[in-house]
């Protein structure tokens, strides 16, 4: 069985643009609604990327930072850069 792995994220305007972004890299993605948090679990591997984020919400979104401050907490290995930010099964590559 694969792993799901993924953001948690603050029930907001940009936690839901960053789940568009992250359905159109991977139409496979849970996202389990919390109330104030959404979990988002996709099959071994979650990408999202600055310049989806950015289209969908129609306005600058800086990685890491403004992805930082809405999601506390993930499951899997995590990994971000200024373009895009990942998040693998631990021990997956």
């Amino acid at each position: 069985m694969t792993a799901r792995i993924g953001p948690v994220l603050e029930a907001n305007e940009v936690s839901r643009a960053i789940i568009a972004a992250i359905r159109e890299q991977d139409g496979d993605v849970e996202v389990q609604d919390r109330g104030s948090y959404l979990r988002v679990l996709a099959a071994g591997r979650c990408v999202v990327t600055r310049e989806a984020v950015e289209r969908i919400l129609g306005r600058p979104f800086r990685l890491p930072s403004d992805l930082e401050m809405i999601m506390p907490s993930f499951q899997g290995a995590f990994s971000v850069t200024e373009d895009e930010a990942v998040w693998t099964a631990r021990g997956a590559p």
